[in-house]
This record gives structure tokens, sequence and C-alpha cells, in this order.
């Protein structure tokens, strides 16, 4: 069999990396790759994006499976060309992607189906959206969340600690420059093809964070191991929020108690919410949820892909074969399967370039890259091969994963293993998993 992987990050080196690990896949194909696929003999890229072409490659290769990794081609409709093509492919359609692409729909979807999640507003207008940070504010008080309703890469969520930065984020999202330029993030196509920036602004939510990742086949669920992921670029939780500086799996505060809360409350509700909507949701769908002292889950947004970082300690634990795993749910047949997971912890920490993330320098040379071990894979993502070595080529560049009979004994190999790695301005975190040593 020959499978192919769409994406060029983390998640999409890790996921090419398990398939290849089957007995039944003869070559994976990744569209269109980093350095670290293109070094890996058992993977092969291909430099093609556009989605016609990748569904001639598929045909013509007889491709047994596709995968998409990221959310834009997900959001575009990727999907939709391939089944168009009657070519297997694992992901979302478009319609279902908006749980991701779209924070307005997903609110709203949330709010219709009672999915428990912070009370909100949705603004298109700048006043408007001012007016509600002032009077919300004054009511319960900062912190106030901002978030652009379109995709942003993992930037386009503003935690507001005070009033002037709830304003600040607001004129980002929304506001426009004397010639018409919007200022800041850039926003999808609304209903009829017209841009309609909107701005999502809900309350915060305390507690603590976790990544609840499941495989969906429009009717069944099979929940992934449990993971927690890093946001802030800065230990102890400061700096701003980025798309992730690692993360460790299991989450100890995804006790079984709240596991079965966000099944019942979260995950079932939403597969079945999807399909009374007329949209069945199949693929990966990650709940970002906010656990609070109480071990309430809530939801704070939908992912309609795996996470990133989170992907590399969960492939990393899965014993099962990944290739089977997908080939069942895109047989529609989740409920035949029962996944096998290696009881250590596994622990990935991101290595980001200089000006991560608003101004990733790039083309820094990586020194030190370790070979393959049976405990600690460094997963490439912001890297491209190039004559004489590997160089730096986007934000997130590398995320350095290893297993250990505890957080601490993972935390300890991942970090080791970093150690030997340079490249100039290298970014990192020294406290990932942090929260799990600590219980």
């Amino acid at each position: 069999m020959k499978v192919l992987v769409i994406g060029n990050g983390g998640r999409e080196h890790a996921l090419a990396w398990k398939l290849a690990q089957s007995p039944k896949v003869q070559a994976v194909y990744v569209a269109p790759g980093n350095g670290g696929t293109a070094a890996d003999a058992r993977l092969h890229n291909i430099a093609v994006t556009d989605f016609a072409q990748l569904a001639d490659f598929a045909h013509a290769e007889k491709i047994a499976l596709t995968v998409v990794g990221p959310e834009a081609p997900l959001a575009g409709g990727l999907v939709d060309v391939f089944r168009a093509r009657g070519l297997r492919v694992f992901g979302p359609t478009k319609g279902a992607a908006q749980l991701e692409s779209s924070k307005a729909f997903a609110k709203a979807f949330m709010q219709r189906h009672k999915i428990p999640t912070a009370a909100f507003e949705t603004f298109v207008d700048v006043a408007a959206a001012h007016a509600y940070v002032e009077a919300r504010v004054g009511q319960s008080g900062a912190p106030i969340v901002i978030k652009a309703d379109g995709l942003a890469a993992g930037k386009g969520v503003v935690v507001a600690m005070t009033p002037a930065e709830a304003h600040q984020a607001i004129d980002w999202m929304l506001a426009e420059d004397e010639a018409g330029n919007k200022l800041g993030v850039q926003h999808n196509l609304g209903t009829g093809g017209v841009q309609q920036p909107r701005v999502v602004i809900e309350d915060f939510l305390a507690g603590e964070e976790a990544s609840f990742i499941v495989l969906c086949d429009g009717r069944n669920v099979v929940s992934l191991a449990t993971s927690q992921d890093h946001k802030r670029l800065q230990d102890n939780d400061q700096g701003p929020n980025t798309g992730g500086m690692g993360a460790y799996s299991p989450a100890p505060v995804v006790t079984p108690n709240v596991h079965a809360k966000v099944m019942h409350e979260i995950i079932l509700p939403t597969i079945q919410g999807m399909a009374k909507d007329g949209i069945p949701f199949t693929g990966f769908l990650y709940a970002g949820l906010m656990i609070d002292a109480q071990g309430q889950p809530r939801t704070v947004e939908f992912n309609c892909r795996l996470g990133d970082p989170e992907t590399q300690p969960i492939l990393m634990r899965l014993k099962s074969d990944l290739f089977d795993l997908l080939m069942h749910a895109t047989d529609g047949t989740l409920d035949q399967v029962e996944l096998q997971w290696d009881r250590r912890v596994a622990l990935g920490v991101v290595m980001a370039a200089s000006g991560y993330p608003l101004n990733p320098r790039k083309g820094d040379a990586i020194h030190g890259l370790p070979a393959e071990a049976p405990d600690a894979m460094v997963f490439h993502a912001g890297t491209v091969a190039q004559e004489g070595g590997v160089h730096t080529s986007g934000g997130r560049v590398l995320c350095v994963t290893a297993l250990g009979d505890s957080v601490k004994l993972a935390q300890q190999r991942a970090y080791a293993v970093l150690a030997g790695i340079h490249f100039d301005g290298a970014l990192y975190r020294r406290d990932i998993g942090f929260r799990a040593i600590k219980r």
C-alpha cells in the first residue's frame, strides 16, 4: 500500500514516520514535506500543493490512503476534491472543518447543541466590539479573550489581561487603516464570498488546559491518549501565545472521571450535532479544554486535525498500527478498534526560530541532529534540506520528543537530546511538563 500525507510540519513528519512503520505500507509520500521527511529513506517528499495536482498524483500512483495534516487545506476543501475523484482520504470536509476555520460558527454550534463553553458574543463592527468589552470588563473584570474568526495559524487569539490590551486586539483584528487595509489578522470569506472580518469576544475560563483528540468516522469515535501542550512562549507560562512550545502525554489532569465527562458532554454531542446539522464529521477532532478546580471541562476551541505539538508525543506512545486505524476510520468501522499504548510518558520540547512567534528568522544552519533512538525522536517542522545540511525555514523548527517511565524522566531525556542540537537564536522553554511534575 502507498500512503500520501499532506503538509510540511511536525505533525506531518510524525504521521509519516508512524505510517511508515506499518508492515502493510510500501511507501509514504509527503506533500510538500520538510527537511526531516527528506532525510528519512522511508519517506518521499513531493513538491506539490495544488489540490487538483495532488488528486492527480494520488490517482496515478494508486495511493491507498491520503491523510490531511494541516488546517488550511481542510478549510480549503481538499477532502471534497479527493472524494469527488473517488479517492480514499481521511479528514473533514470543508463544511465540517468550519468547526476550526470559523470561531463564530463553532461558538454558535456549541450554543445550539448545549456543549459547555465560555459565554461569548460575535462582532463585525469595531465600535460595538469596543462597547461590549467596556461593559463586560465592568461586570466581570479582565482577563477577557479576543479571537479572530478565521484561521490565523495559532496567532488569532489574544488573552487580554487589561481592557487596553482587549481594545488593541480588536483594532488589530477588525480595524482598517486610512487606505482601507486590514491592520492585522486576515479573515476567511464569509457567506456568498463576501469578506466579512469578525471577532469572537468571550469570557476568560480559569483552570488547567488539556488537549482531547479523537478519531471520528462520522458516527463512531475512538479517543487518543490525552495530552497537554504549552502555548506561552516562555517558562512559567509567560510571554505571548504561540502555536505550542511543547507537549506531553498522558495529561494527569484528565482523570477517568474528567475523561468520561468530556466524552459524554462534549465529544459525542459534537459528533451527533454535526450529523444532525447535515455535516457529518470524519477526521481527527481536537477539543481544547479548560478543566476547572472541580474537574468540570469546558470547550475553549475545536480543531479539525491533530494538534501540533501534541501529535509527536501521542504517536510516540501509540503501539497500534496507524495505517490500520485510519483504514477503519475511512471504512466507518471505528467501533471495531481498540488502541494499544506504551505505558511510558512521552514529552516533546519545541525549538523555535529567533523572533518567533511574530517575526521568525529563516535560513540558520542546524547542527547536531541525532539519529533516531528507541526512546527519542527529533521531529522536524520548519526545516528545509539544502546543500550542506538542514536549515531553519519556519517559526517552530523542531520538536525533540522522548519517552520515560515518568514525566520527569521523559523531560530529562528530551532535554539531554536537545542539548546536542544547535542553531543560532534557538528559542525553547526549559520547563515543559512542569504542571504534571508539580501534581
